[in-house]
Order: structure tokens, then C-alpha cells, then sequence
């Protein structure tokens, strides 16, 4: 690898024939190369499959095509060329009745009239976890003092570039993530890894297309070797080596196609359907050995570009029940949305569905635009 690199470096005949975009994947192809010898991983850094914004959840997170503000740092960085000044977002989420929490945060600003650049922080988290590991002493006996509390979470830096490439209308961005993820004082890791996506719009329809974890997403894990020793021999046969320290995530695409119907000066209709892929076999209702596609279906209504209704249907599973029989499930969605004097207030009530009310996800978000405050 030296060697080659030393090679492409000294003859500079080679060059001026690359140009600027034929360079990033010729340094993503470099980066991945000594990936291979390593074993993908399946589900590796899943909360980064949450998504974020309000506006997003309500439509059932069919927004790679039609994102075009600062969220569009996580749904398809391409987008980001669209912003015309400075803006700003937060989100706040809770999971499974308040245990874990999901924040984030993002600001954006155009560089010229063509490009733009952003940068976004997600935290999931799961506060105060018992740690009953040393709730029973060396003599059997239980002793409750013996427990202690832990957090776990899971933090993701963005920092994306778009610009517009060939064409006016064709639009390429590209995020450069950040991991860090701790359990408690027992382990916590570090990683990197590369996203790109592109953009093409008409007058009436959109076009998205986001690569995730290209590069395979590289996490490097740290174990309390003093902490793993201490529940090694807790069950016999098991726990008896520390786990695998490297994960790499399997790349990931969505494509996502978007129409516009408009109704008089004020009224308009967003519509989108996107394809969300992963390279395994899983319970999304078309499955093959080589690729799972799970389908996601999303409208927007607005009045004046003030007022927003929200819809959406994603999370097609096959499911198989206790009897052996099977039913297809769906998560349907919904939110609301309100702008005034350059600040949007959006909210999501995520997988209605739910019989029973305990995997309900309210959602909150505000974006701030500041071109309305110049």
C-alpha cells in the first residue's frame, strides 16, 4: 500500500488528469482497501438509522429526494446546497417511556452561491442502568449495596459538504461522521466513516440517492480488561474471551423519488416514496439473500408555506407469530407543522400504530432560518 501511494505521489504525469470528484473516490477507494480482510457487521452503529427532525418523522422519513435545509446534513447532504442563509435545528425525542433520550443538534450556512457546508451532533443515551454485576459477593450472598449505576450512549459528529456538479440542477454533498460510543466505565469505542448523496430536480418532481457508510464505517472498541475479568467466569462456557474490538458497517442506499402538486397560489403537496436498502436478508417485506428493500411513504400539505400536515407509512415487516402464522406490519406516522418570521416548529407522533401506546414517539423540532433576521 506504501508503495502505491509513494507511486501515484512522485509521478505527478498522473495528476492533472484526476479531477476534483474523480479524486474523493479514488481516496474512498484507497480507505476502503484494507477493509476486506475484516468481517462486516450486520447492524453496527444502528442508532444513526433513527433519523431526526420532526418534519421528517411525520412523513414517515421519506426525505432523501425533497430535504433541502440544514437537516438534510443526515437525510441526503446534497440538499445543504439549497440553503440560501445561516440556519440552525434541534430535536428531542424519548424512547420507550422516557428511558433513553435522543438529541440533536445542527447548523448549516451556504458557501457561495453553489456550495454549502454543516455540522450536526446526535446523542442517544440510556441513563442510570443498574449495574448488578457485583450484586453477589464471593461468598453467594446478596448484597443490594453492591450495585451500582451506569450510563450508555452513543454520540455522532457530522460535518458535511454539497455542491452543485455538472449541471445546475444536479446537485452531490458528502458527510464525514465521527463516532464515539461508551458503556459505562466497561467499554467505549471510536469511529469514522464517509456518506455521499446526490440530488437531481425538475420543475415537478426530485430525485434522491444516499450512499450510507461507504467507506464501511470503522469503530475500534476499548475494553476495561479489570471489568471483564470481574464476570468472566459468571456463567460457565460463557463470557470467556473479550469480545471482538473492531466493527465495520455494511454500506447502506436509499433512493428516494418526490412530486410536487401545486393548488393555487397557497396550497401545495409534497409527495415521496423511497426505497431504503441493506445488503442482508431480513423480515422488510421484499427480501432476498443479496438485498432487503423496506419502502417508505410520505405526503406533506401546506398552506402558504406556513401552516404544515404531515403523513407517512414506513417500517414494512413480514412478521411471523407465535402460531406460525404471518401478517405484514406497518408503522404509519403523523405530525404537524408551524413557520413564522424565519422559525419552524414541527412535531411528529411517531408509530401510531402501536396498540397498546408503549412504543409511542412524540417528537419535537425548531429550525431557525436567519435570513429572516438580517
Amino acid at each position: 500500500m506504501k508503495v502505491f501511494l509513494s507511486y501515484t505521489i512522485k509521478n505527478k504525469i498522473f495528476a492533472p488528469k484526476i479531477k476534483p470528484l474523480k479524486k474523493l473516490f479514488y481516496l474512498l477507494f484507497i480507505y476502503m482497501l484494507p477493509n476486506h480482510a475484516q468481517t462486516l457487521r450486520n447492524y453496527s452503529n444502528e442508532f444513526l438509522n433513527i433519523g431526526v427532525d420532526a418534519s421528517a418523522f411525520g412523513m414517515g422519513k421519506a426525505v432523501t429526494a425533497i430535504t433541502d435545509d440544514v437537516n438534510a446534513i443526515y437525510w441526503n447532504p446534497a440538499g445543504l446546497v439549497n440553503i440560501e442563509d445561516n440556519q440552525a435545528a434541534i430535536m428531542h425525542a424519548e424512547y420507550f417511556q422516557g428511558i433513553a433520550k435522543y438529541d440533536y443538534a445542527a447548523f448549516a450556512k451556504p458557501i457561495d452561491k453553489i456550495s454549502s457546508i454543516g455540522i450536526s451532533l446526535i446523542r442517544f443515551s440510556v441513563d442510570d442502568i443498574l449495574n448488578t454485576t457485583q450484586l453477589i459477593d464471593s461468598q453467594g450472598n446478596i448484597d443490594f449495596n453492591r450495585i451500582s449505576l451506569f450510563n450508555a450512549s452513543d454520540m455522532a459528529l457530522h460535518i458535511g459538504y454539497a455542491r452543485q456538479v455538472v449541471f445546475k440542477n444536479f446537485d452531490f454533498g458528502v458527510n464525514a461522521k465521527i463516532i464515539h460510543r461508551r458503556i459505562g466505565d466497561f467499554a467505549k469505542s471510536y469511529g469514522f466513516g464517509l456518506d455521499a448523496g446526490f440530488q437531481y430536480k425538475t420543475d415537478t418532481y426530485k430525485f434522491g440517492l444516499m450512499l450510507r457508510d461507504i467507506t464501511t464505517t470503522f469503530n475500534a472498541w476499548t475494553i476495561d480488561s479489570d471489568a471483564f475479568d470481574t464476570i468472566a467466569n459468571a456463567i460457565p462456557n460463557q463470557n470467556q474471551e473479550e469480545p471482538e474490538t473492531i466493527e465495520l458497517t455494511k454500506p447502506k442506499v436509499q433512493f428516494g423519488v418526490s412530486r410536487l402538486f401545486e393548488f393555487g397560489h397557497d396550497y401545495k403537496l409534497t409527495t415521496e416514496i423511497d426505497l431504503n436498502m441493506r445488503f442482508l436478508k431480513t423480515n422488510d417485506v421484499i427480501a432476498t439473500d443479496f438485498v432487503s428493500i423496506d419502502p417508505a411513504i410520505g405526503f406533506q400539505f401546506a398552506y402558504d408555506d406556513m401552516v404544515y400536515f404531515r403523513g407517512g407509512i414506513n417500517n414494512f415487516q413480514n412478521q411471523t407469530n407465535f402460531d406460525d402464522s404471518k401478517n405484514l406490519s406497518v408503522q404509519p406516522n403523523f405530525g404537524v407543522g408551524f413557520k413564522y418570521n424565519g422559525i419552524r416548529i414541527d412535531y411528529a407522533l411517531s408509530n401510531i400504530g402501536n396498540s397498546d401506546g408503549t412504543l409511542y414517539s412524540n417528537i419535537f423540532s425548531v429550525k431557525v432560518d436567519f435570513s429572516f433576521f438580517r
